[in-house]
């Protein structure tokens, strides 16, 4: 009996070794990636993205283990990256976990750390480094050169944010720019603020990019003088493609808006006036635009011009963000960015969204219906009917439903004036009308 119960106890235990050592392998990758998302999370990263995250880069959960990408997340956070630019740097470029490359790169960032490198060159350099395979001798030695050509302090900052391929380009490819620039007058103060303000314009050729825009420039009307102030005032001049200040010129030319605003749009002169043209382009390009209907926008909504670029983003990531609405929207309703942003979009969709929210809509309200009404006609169709949403409408609904004729106190000048009634008075009009009430008397 005895024999038989260890028998049956060395059969079960047998099954159990085998269970255990026969587990799936996707059982396990699962509990890996569970245990991995759970690491990230303690380091901020959101979690409504980590599922989507590890199931493209199934290499973390193979190739390394939680304490290496522990480790590496330590020294990320050791070069006092912001929260938001490491969730980026990691999300963008995942291979920069690993952990002996980091390793490299904290013993050559601790080389030139009195130079005050912003952890967001780090950041850029990190994930260059990573697809290119720049080596920190090689930013070490970059560095150098920059500094040895003059770039010091905020500039040298800037550039290596701006523009971090420049650490793959050669001395005399960086000397070319700064020859250039001299040659055509700028002196040593605009020199910096170019690379300061578009350090981008390092990596231009000279002979097929920079020469050709300046005689575009020239071919144009405009100056060597006024095209050298410009370049100091905005070197984002450079940002423009051969033939583009030409178009965005042409667009000015042919705008059809009131005269106030037209010359408040080439106040500073044509030059400046184009320029802004092409960054309002650019931005409306940047958020999902091709370049003809952001041309065509601008023409329609030539206020546009005027606005600040910050303003317009605010206004499309609404748009797009809280509104729910496409970009396209923007080339049949380009009005919406002419309008004030808290009078008028704000309470609009405020009110509409109350009313969807509500059931009292029986249609879609479209982004044509919501900004292009006046503010009388969508204060009567919208707000009047539904007295909740006067405070929702804003200050305007106090006075939307009233339309005076004349200002405030005209009417005392269009009343007839009066005067005091005597005892006089009052028997002459007795006596004038007791004649004409007598015969109706006698007639009845």
């Amino acid at each position: 009996m005895a024999s038989f119960r260890k028998a049956i106890n060395f059969k079960y235990r047998l099954l159990a070794t085998h269970f255990f050592s026969t587990i799936p392998p996707k059982v396990s990758q699962y509990r890996n990636q569970i245990s991995l998302a759970n690491l990230l999370q303690r380091y901020g990263f959101p979690c409504s993205q980590l599922h989507t995250f590890l199931a493209r880069n199934n290499f973390l959960l193979s190739n390394t283990n939680l304490h290496d990408i522990q480790s590496s997340l330590n020294i990320l956070l050791s070069f006092k990256i912001p929260q938001n630019s490491l969730v980026s740097l990691v999300f963008d470029c995942p291979a920069v976990l690993d952990i002996n490359f980091l390793k490299k790169w904290q013993i050559g960032i601790s080389k030139v750390a009195n130079l005050g490198i912003s952890p967001l060159v780090i950041c850029n350099i990190l994930a260059l480094s990573k697809r290119v395979h720049i080596y920190p001798d090689s930013f070490l030695k970059t560095v150098g050169v920059l500094k040895g050509l003059g770039f010091n302090g905020g500039v040298l900052t800037s550039v290596l944010e701006g523009f971090p391929r420049v650490t793959m380009m050669k001395e005399s490819e960086i000397f070319e720019k700064i020859e250039f620039l001299g040659r055509i007058g700028i002196p040593r103060y605009g020199i910096e603020r170019v690379f300061y303000v578009f350090p981008e314009v390092l990596g231009l050729n000279v002979e097929n990019r920079l020469k050709p825009l300046l005689e575009e420039f020239l071919e144009l009307g405009f100056s060597e003088n006024e095209v050298r102030e410009e370049i100091v005032r905005d070197p984002r001049v450079f940002g423009m493609e051969l033939g583009e200040m030409s178009r965005c010129l042409g667009l000015l030319r042919t705008l059809k808006c009131r005269v106030p605003i037209k010359e408040r749009i080439f106040g500073e002169g044509e030059f400046r006036a184009g320029l802004k043209v092409k960054l309002r382009v650019d931005i409306l390009c940047k958020y999902g635009l091709i370049r003809r209907e952001a041309f065509k926008v601008l023409w329609k909504e030539p206020r546009l011009i005027l606005y600040e670029i910050e303003e317009i983003e605010k206004k499309i990531e609404f748009l797009v963000n809280k509104m729910k609405y496409s970009v396209g929207c923007l080339v049949e309703v380009p009005e919406y960015l002419g309008v004030d942003f808290d009078k008028q979009i704000v309470p609009r969709y405020n009110v509409i969204e109350y009313l969807r929210l509500k059931g009292a809509l029986g249609f879609e309200v479209g982004l044509k219906s919501l900004i292009k009404p006046s503010r009388l006609k969508f204060y009567n169709f919208y707000v009047k009917p539904y007295p909740e949403c006067e405070k929702m409408f804003g200050r305007f609904a106090q006075d939307a439903g009233l339309q005076r004729r004349h200002p405030v106190g005209m009417w005392k000048l269009f009343k007839p004036q009066q005067y005091t009634e005597s005892k006089d008075d009052v028997k002459s009009i007795k006596s004038f009308m007791e004649p004409l009430v007598a015969p109706e008397a006698t007639d009845g």
